[in-house]
């Protein structure tokens, strides 16, 4: 029976690749409206595939040279296995080719979306939604595709082990190097992304709106079409890749622990139904997101609680009919402990709803705490800086807590309540990670709606659609702001539980990596234990993995700064891009006479250079480093220090990445709040003084702010791949 449950998985993949066909062949059958209309998507589509070429060379030599050093690991000191190199490469290419493909949706549905706004508000939702839906179905039908491959491939070409139980293990291993792969993609993405659409974000916010006096995303703003195209490289591509990451991250992590769990029992069969069995909680996540995505509609009138109402439809029925369906999978599969493992799929999900609904509350302009930071607005920036703040650091307290009762809950679930059964445990926490990413396909599709509603917006701008259209793409974009919040508090939630996981299959590569240089026996204070048969806390002992020992310590330390050091990398990344952009915009409002009359068209070809060249040059050394101090602390502490980095930057991050994402999305939709009339309207001093806290926000929430969760994981990754090496070798 579990084998023949397997071939659900690439059959649930299938599905989710024609269903994303379908909805994209539907929306390019409508139309993208005037002449007017289809001149600025195409100006913004060439502009952001321009954008992809460049990052896609820089990219490719990174890959080539990381590459080489995983071939000359494999092939010439036998430290990692042989398939490393190849696995590595393909999770690179399909995390590039999710943010491509959802990118490419993106640029043509935007205007199509402002079209169908003047008929309609569920006409611009329609479209908009199920065009952000592609790239959600893309994402988890092209990352389910690439795991059940390489599973079929390793299967038949990995050489059995010692035991049929470390085959599992070593499949599993190998297969998460696929996803360093897809982890370095995707932080060069959301890097270089979110610094392209900072840039061109904050100069035409603060010369156009606060210094020129004129709307958002109007004609005569030079910055204008390069914002436009930061959206989708930022807000799409990064963001499609970041997701590919994190979700098959949390599949690929959760099958290595369940491997690891059985391997001591020498119970093949169970082994197997525990490796795929987070493989068909995705596959059965992906046919039920279908049915919350045709659910998602509203009516025309709609407010800010309704449309959130919409999409809460769609993704809450999602979810109870997911958890419903994997205690069905789990006890058909045949897994000793099913029901515990349905309810720590279901503990996943409640973890990852209660921070979707916190992130609502603090960053929606429905609700007090962004109101407040606008009404701050009356009192100039400042206050309006000082109280964004404020919410951001309020708004970890329920996420933080959220995962600390899901982990607690999920381990005691899969144990039976035996907290020394560590193996079991982990695998629960996995697979609650797994749980709240079973959603994806609807979650990713309302992420994905936020960027393309924020287009729409701009085209009707730009195109002079008139006021009521305009009303219409105002509420389509105000709801993408807090979905985009949302979504990135579902990424960061997932990144804290899949980093844990990651965590412990560090140690199974350790493991590994003591049989490749021949250890059998592990010498713990005069007790000697086979490896294979060694449990985690054999492993923590022989490592001495405790708070006094000094190599822990300093890898702790190391790995907290490496959040703050990252993030203050990227967001000076982005006020240096940003200063040229602004200096351009004036430049232009300064020498070209009759731009702000509406006589001369600027130079928007310009500003896109400024940003493609601005991202390429600065997102390539926080990139690096965060590669690098992995390999740098194994090389140094060895395997202890390692274990003390990657503890100190999951618990770092996890809290610093809600506080930006969340602080950043308050000030957005409190600039908002005050543009639908609140406080004095558009133009008044407080909207003046709310544009200045959203472009202080924007690079917590579209740059550094995702990109942590990232961080988080491919140092995991990277601590992982190179586990042999630092098995092998450390100074101390």
């Amino acid at each position: 029976m579990a084998h023949t449950l397997f071939w659900l998985i690439p059959a649930a993949s299938l599905l989710a690749l024609c269903f994303a066909w379908f909805f994209y062949a539907q929306m390019k059958k409508t139309s993208e409206g005037t002449e007017r209309m289809a001149y600025i998507a195409a100006a913004v589509r060439s502009g952001a595939m321009s954008y992809l070429k460049q990052q896609y060379k820089v990219v490719g030599i990174v890959f080539i040279c990381l590459a080489l050093l995983f071939a000359i690991m494999a092939y010439g000191f036998n430290l990692q296995n042989a398939w490393v190199p190849v696995a590595f490469l393909t999770g690179g290419f399909f995390s590039g080719l999710a943010g491509f493909l959802g990118m490419k949706t993106a640029t043509a549905a935007s205007a199509r979306t402002a079209n169908a706004a003047r008929e309609s508000l569920n006409g611009g939702l329609r479209i908009a939604f199920r065009s952000g839906a592609v790239m959600g179905l893309v994402v988890v039908g092209l990352g389910l595709l690439d795991i059940s491959f390489w599973y079929l491939l390793l299967d038949a070409f990995v050489p059995e082990g010692a035991t049929p139980t470390a085959k599992l293990c070593m499949i599993t291993t190998t297969m998460l190097t696929f996803g360093m792969g897809a982890s370095t993609q995707a932080l060069f993405a959301r890097v270089g992304g979110g610094i392209y659409t900072k840039a061109a974000d904050v100069g035409a916010d603060l010369v156009g709106k606060v210094e020129a006096n004129i709307p958002e995303d109007d004609p005569r703003n030079p910055a204008t079409i390069a914002d436009n195209v930061g959206d989708n490289v930022g807000d799409v591509a990064g963001m499609g890749a970041d997701l590919y990451e994190s979700y098959c991250g949390s599949i690929l992590a959760t099958a290595a622990l369940g491997a690891a769990a059985y391997m001591a029992s020498g119970n093949v069969d169970m082994q197997y139904k525990a490796v795929i069995a987070p493989m068909l909680i995705a596959a059965v996540g992906i046919v039920l997101s279908l049915v919350g995505i045709f659910a998602v509609r509203t009516h025309e009138g709609a407010k800010m609680k309704d449309l959130l109402r919409a999409l809460a439809v769609g993704t809450n029925l999602s979810s109870v009919l997911i958890v419903i369906a994997s205690f069905g999978v789990l006890y058909l599969l045949g897994l000793e402990n099913w029901w515990q493992m349905g309810c720590t799929v279901a503990v996943g999900l409640a973890v990852g709803i209660t921070i979707g609904q916190a992130t609502e509350y603090y960053t929606s302009q429905s609700y007090k705490p962004t109101q407040r930071i606008s009404e701050n607005g009356l009192t100039g920036s400042a206050t309006v800086i000082i109280s964004g703040i404020g919410v951001g650091m309020l708004s970890t307290a329920i996420p933080v807590i959220a995962v600390v009762v899901g982990i607690i809950a999920s381990y005691l679930l899969a144990t039976g309540g035996e907290m020394s059964n560590i193996s079991m445990g982990l695998y629960g926490i996995g697979t609650a990670a797994v749980g709240m990413l079973s959603t994806l396909g609807i979650t990713l599709a309302t992420d994905a709606y936020g960027p393309i509603a924020d287009n729409a917006g701009g085209n009707a701008e730009m195109s002079g659609l008139g006021a009521e259209v305009r009303k219409r793409t105002d509420a389509l974009d105000s709801l993408g702001n807090t979905t985009a919040a949302t979504g990135k508090g579902f990424a960061i939630g997932s990144a804290a539980l899949t980093g844990l996981a990651l965590l412990a299959s560090y140690i199974e590569e350790v493991r590994i990596g003591l049989e490749r240089i021949g250890t059998t026996q592990l010498d713990i204070d005069g007790r000697i234990v086979e490896l294979q048969q060694a449990t985690f806390a054999d492993f923590m002992r022989y490592y001495e993995v405790t708070l006094m020992n000094p190599k822990v310590l300093a890898g702790m330390f190391i790995g907290a700064m490496m959040s703050f050091l990252f993030c203050g990398l990227t967001m000076n990344a982005v006020g240096r891009a940003a200063a040229k952009m602004v200096e351009e915009v004036r430049r232009q409002f300064r020498t070209i006479k009759g731009i702000l009359t509406g006589e001369a068209e600027p130079d928007y070809e310009r500003c896109v250079m400024i940003s493609t060249r601005a991202a390429q040059q600065e997102m390539i050394i926080p990139s690096l480093i965060a590669i690098a101090v992995p390999i740098l602390t194994g090389v140094i502490f060895g395997v202890s220090g390692v274990l003390g980095l990657l503890i100190g930057s999951l618990s770092s991050g996890f809290v610093l990445a809600v506080f930006m994402a969340n602080a950043g999305g308050a000030w957005d939709n409190a600039k908002k709040f005050i543009e639908e009339g609140n406080f004095g309207g558009k133009g008044s001093d407080a909207h003046k003084a709310t544009i200045v806290g959203d472009t202080v926000g924007d690079p917590f929430k579209d740059t550094s702010g995702p990109s942590l969760n990232i961080l988080i994981k491919l140092m995991s990754m990277v601590s992982i791949v190179m586990a042999g090496l630092t098995v092998a070798w450390s100074l101390l």
